[in-house]
């Protein structure tokens, strides 16, 4: 029997994408929060639609991320300078 690849069934669970932007540390590290911020927004949105989680809670912890993504946005100065 063969045994299942890890990196496989990590990278279909915790899919990644390229990051095609001008690379500075502070996007690249923006651009990963951002990509994690989405998939937790799919399976919280999953959970609601398949009754695990009332639409109060499903938007309640949809909130709660979004004000860690504003946070990471602020402190990594994403969008302060114009000329990027």
């Amino acid at each position: 029997m063969l045994q299942p690849n890890y990196e496989d069934k990590n990278s279909f669970l915790y899919p990644r994408a390229r990051y095609h932007g001008k690379f500075q540390p502070n996007t690249l590290i923006f651009n990963a929060n951002l990509q994690e911020f989405s998939q937790k927004i799919g399976y919280i949105t999953s959970l609601e639609t398949g009754g695990k989680l009332s639409p109060e809670e499903a938007f309640s912890q949809i909130e709660a991320l979004w004000k860690r993504l504003e946070d990471s946005k602020n402190k990594l100065e994403i969008g302060s300078d114009l000329s990027v």
